[in-house]
């Protein structure tokens, strides 16, 4: 299921669902009367989380906070199916519920198992973190959770009365950090702030290689381009002309090296006619390797590569956990809100509609995204050829000070939204 169609039935039917259950809720609590303090060590924490490649991974120093406060506990994250392989290989997670939403009749057979194990395992905490999705509040609502932690949003203010607790989501904060002020709302006080050190076998590490040699008829150095976004936001995408034009240019300045476009299997068809439109001199040294590698495998390839450059996306935050040097392309999303990443080279031109991402579904300027249309080729390849040069780094913009999360003298959360 595309994920405009996604957005479309959950702003129809879930917005009227979250109205009945918010009217429900408060006169449940009214009668039941249960206590929804935080000051209990839960033993059932739910994390919920359903899209996002980047966001997930993002979410992963909450998770190792998590597990450190409270190891006992067993921690459940949900999410959906294409999400399984990524979760699984974080450890602080000791299981995964996915959501089939290949189409509506899978969504709904696959939400009534996911309701069944939860009604069974009656969690003490649920944290959704989603910011927009009526479905997640829905399924957050109906769990028979003790808490529900859940981020509030001014528009979206009809679901105050669903969670117990919500916390003030600050676009402006980096996203891990936002995550993090869950956890401390729920008790946490040693804050893991490092992404999950993802790990590849040696299994992953040798087929990734034999792909690569095959595609390039050996083995050279060489550098993943990633010029895909997620129909989640488009609009983060760099001009394929611009992407064609730096590869270009970087073949002729580094000849020694190999160019790797990467993709899933949907952004093939998009990945494959940006490369039969790249010159005869490029393309010769430039593979096409879009839907063929495994989640493992692609860990592997960016991990061995010299250099990744790509738009705001999954890879980038795949890079950022494996401590890659990334070459990262701002417009929609702030650098800043992926906090002072010593891996992330960036560039990004801090139009006045941006960042946009996390404030709207539709941002404002309909699709003519100039805040990636403005970057251009010259800075892309003299920051690239400044990472490929042993000694030189790039810059990202970066907060002038750092945010404050707790009160000054005492530990008490900042951001959260009281119940009106």
């Amino acid at each position: 299921m595309r994920t405009k169609t996604k957005v479309i039935i959950d702003e129809s039917a879930g917005r009227l669902l979250v109205t009945l259950l918010n009217l429900v809720a408060r006169i449940l609590g009214r009668i039941l009367r249960i206590d929804h303090s935080l000051d209990m060590i839960p033993e059932r924490i739910v994390v919920c989380k359903f899209l996002g490649m980047g966001s997930l991974i993002q979410s992963t120093p909450l998770l190792q906070t998590l597990r450190k406060s409270f190891p006992s506990a067993d921690i459940i994250f949900i999410t959906s199916l294409s999400n399984l392989e990524l979760l699984q290989r974080v450890r602080a997670v000791d299981e995964t519920w996915t959501i089939n939403d290949k189409n509506f009749v899978t969504v709904l057979g696959s939400t009534w198992t996911v309701l069944l194990k939860l009604w069974k395992k009656k969690p003490d905490l649920y944290i959704d973190l989603e910011t927009y999705s009526y479905y997640s509040t829905v399924l957050a609502t109906i769990s028979k959770s003790r808490n529900r932690l859940g981020f509030y949003r001014v528009e979206r203010n009809i679901r105050m009365g669903v969670y117990t607790h919500m916390m003030f989501f600050n676009s402006r904060a980096p996203i891990a950090e936002s995550y993090l002020q869950m956890a401390r709302l729920a008790g946490c006080r040693e804050i893991v702030t490092e992404l999950y050190p993802f790990t590849t076998d040696t299994g992953e590490e040798s087929q990734a290689a034999g792909i690569l040699r095959q595609l390039f008829g050996g083995d050279f150095p060489y550098i993943v381009i990633n010029p895909n976004a997620s129909d989640l936001r488009v609009e983060r995408r760099w001009p394929a002309d611009n992407f064609i034009q730096a590869i270009s240019r970087l073949s002729s300045a580094f000849p020694g090296y190999r160019f790797v476009l990467s993709g899933s299997v949907r952004e093939r068809d998009y990945v494959q006619k940006l490369h039969k439109r790249l010159d005869p001199a490029s393309e010769n040294v430039t593979a096409d390797a879009s839907g063929k590698f495994s989640l493992g495998q692609l860990f592997a390839v960016i991990k061995n590569a010299s250099l990744l450059i790509t738009n705001d996306t999954g890879p980038m935050h795949i890079s950022f956990a494996l401590r890659k040097n990334t070459l990262c392309l701002f417009g929609p999303a702030s650098p800043v809100q992926y906090g002072k990443n010593p891996f992330a080279h960036g560039l990004y031109k801090n139009l006045y509609c941006s960042p946009c991402v996390h404030d709207f579904l539709t941002p404002p300027c309909l699709g003519n995204n100039q805040c990636m249309k403005l970057i251009t080729v010259d800075e892309v390849v003299a920051l690239a050829s400044g990472l490929l040069t042993p000694g030189n780094t790039g810059q990202i913009p970066v907060m002038t000070e750092d945010i404050q999360f707790t009160y000054g003298q005492d530990q008490k959360t900042l951001g959260i939204v009281l119940r009106k």
